[in-house]
């Protein structure tokens, strides 16, 4: 199916024209700094394909005639096919807002082939325009809108279907080439029901219920240090112990890790962190690669910390490996306990995040020799 680059005209690509704008004015026409390089970036490198949209109030009508319109219009199209930027379609509509033309943006009448499921995925397509009419325009489609406009958002709605608010092509075209690597899992079994949410390119936001405190505590430094957006919610058999909760969150974990990581083109693979705590250091390497192995070397002399058997780190960490198919190699030095745990998992979350970091212009390579990961 094809996902669509929906795009604004005015104040996207071309800095909004002056009202006085006239038949003779063409050096008027100007182009929003960075727009035509990564537009070009962006059809070349992409799979989207690129669909403009735009209102002109009142074209053809004495007060707006065509020529004014379609002078700087066709010459805007002439160099960006100069530069290897095409639109597979343009949409204009020529009503005024007053008239509530079914037609008009953030109404879809002019875009109802979009529609059609068998052809297009507008789950996965955006609509990137300066105006929240462009933002509603993405919601009434069912996409995900990129926001250049200046304007607060007017509702919840309208600030949750924003996936990138930026006026800077640079950050577009990169936002657009990599796009987020989200995993859901779901592990239902007769001891545990557990659910986890990974986006390894989120902003460290974390949202976790395991029935543990401690352990919410550890999975929270997880998704802080490693920069990436994690839910888990967790049913376990406390009733019975810890054990099954800490082990089954751990494989879900490592699956969901697996499951975002996808082809795993373009990572660096390779993670390694040092980090001091107080009185505590941890060295954490991690290796995606497709093997499950685990170094562990920390040991503890309490029998808990909080609500969590000490006995159960290792097991955490050994089980992560198991399902996420990586290397796992920790050692930890420290007098404080709860120093020495806290801080491998942080060191952990700083591995993982140079793991996993991507770089646009090795998307297309996988880092092995093998030929696989």
């Amino acid at each position: 199916m094809k996902k669509i680059l929906f795009i604004d005209r005015d104040g996207t690509i071309i800095i909004e024209p002056p009202i006085d704008f006239q038949v003779d004015s063409l050096e008027k026409l100007a182009f929003l700094p960075k727009a035509i390089s990564n537009l070009r970036k962006i059809a070349e490198e992409s799979d989207y394909e690129l669909v403009m949209v735009t209102n002109q109030d009142g074209l053809g009508t004495e007060s707006f005639p065509e020529d004014t319109f379609w002078l700087p219009q066709n010459k805007m199209m002439e160099i960006l096919e100069g530069e290897n930027i095409h639109f597979s379609a343009i949409h204009i509509d020529r009503t005024f807002e007053h008239e509530n033309a079914p037609t008009r943006k953030p109404r879809t009448g002019m875009l109802d082939k979009y529609f059609d499921e068998s052809e297009y995925d507008l789950k996965n397509s955006f609509v990137l325009g300066d105006r929240l009419t462009d933002v509603q325009l993405a919601i009434n489609l069912g996409a995900k809108a990129i926001y250049l406009g200046e304007n607060p958002f007017e509702n919840t709605a309208q600030e949750t279907a924003t996936a990138l608010s930026s006026k800077d092509w640079d950050e577009i075209y990169e936002f657009l080439r990599l796009p987020e690597r989200k995993a859901s899992v779901e592990r239902i079994t007769k001891e545990t029901k557990i659910w986890i949410d990974l986006n390894l390119d989120g902003k460290g936001k974390a949202n976790i219920e395991t029935g543990l405190g401690f352990f919410d505590h550890m999975l929270d430094q997880l998704a802080k240090h490693s920069g990436a957006d994690l839910t888990v919610k967790v049913e376990g058999d406390l009733h019975i112990d810890e054990h099954h909760t800490i082990e089954d969150t751990a494989l879900a974990l490592g699956e969901a890790y697996l499951k975002a990581l996808g082809d795993k083109k373009g990572i660096t693979r390779y993670g390694f962190y040092l980090l001091p705590m107080d009185e505590a250091l941890v060295h954490a390497a991690i290796d995606f690669s497709g093997r499950n192995w685990m170094v562990w070397d920390a040991k503890f002399s309490r029998e808990k910390i909080g609500e969590m058997p000490t006995e159960m780190f290792f097991h955490f960490f050994k089980s992560f490996t198991d399902t996420a198919k990586c290397n796992l190699n920790i050692k930890a030095e420290a007098d404080n306990e709860h120093h020495k745990i806290e801080a491998i998992f942080k060191a952990f979350a700083k591995a993982i995040k140079m793991a996993t970091k991507r770089e646009i212009k090795d998307l297309d390579i996988l880092p092995s020799t093998k030929g696989v990961l």
